[in-house]
């Protein structure tokens, strides 16, 4: 009898495992950025964000190795807090908004790299090219949000591309090739 009963409830958890599915997170913009930082000259490294954009996670907690990420950002949503630079960098010399109005990152796979770590591999489309990407993510925590009392996640996600690797070739080297990106986001899980 003891025996059903621990094969019963063996084949309920891992029945109930294999249905879990990734959750849909509710980004919480308030508390999300994307920026990028550029070297200007040999002088700064200057950096700018991008307020318009959409983030479709699929969040699996039990096996972040089988959750998903789309990005989509808005290229006229650039922002550098200088009109003239805001300017300039949505027209043809850079996003050229006109003809490319986004971007976009869509995942391929993700590995665990350590304790709390993650590479998210995907594809980047930039002034409609497509080249190989990785986030470099850190899950800051997976947990319950301490005023909302709901299930609650954060992540930091970094990555470096080659700006040229996608025509955006402009004043480049004396505006740097490379693009560091970073990522900071907060959530709450769906409820199914």
């Amino acid at each position: 009898m003891l025996k059903t009963l621990l094969g019963t409830a063996l084949f309920a958890a891992l029945s109930a495992s294999a249905l879990a599915a990734p959750q849909r997170v509710e980004i919480d913009t308030s508390h999300t950025r994307v920026l990028y930082f550029i070297n200007h000259l040999g002088f700064s490294e200057m950096y700018g964000d991008f307020g318009g954009y959409q983030i479709d996670l699929n969040l699996d907690t039990a096996d972040l190795t089988q959750s998903s990420v789309k990005v989509t950002i808005d290229t006229a949503s650039v922002d550098m807090r200088h009109a003239g630079l805001n300017d300039h960098l949505k027209g043809a010399d850079f996003f050229n908004v006109a003809q490319f109005p986004n971007m976009q990152f869509e995942s391929t796979g993700v590995t665990q790299t350590g304790e709390g770590k993650l590479a998210v591999a995907g594809n980047l489309t930039l002034l409609g090219v497509t080249k190989p990407v990785t986030l470099q993510v850190t899950v800051n925590k997976i947990g319950e949000h301490p005023m909302r009392k709901t299930p609650w996640v954060g992540f930091g996600a970094t990555a470096t591309i080659k700006r040229s690797d996608f025509g955006l070739s402009y004043a480049v080297p004396a505006v740097g090739d490379e693009v560091n990106i970073q990522i900071s986001l907060e959530g709450g899980l769906k409820a199914e």
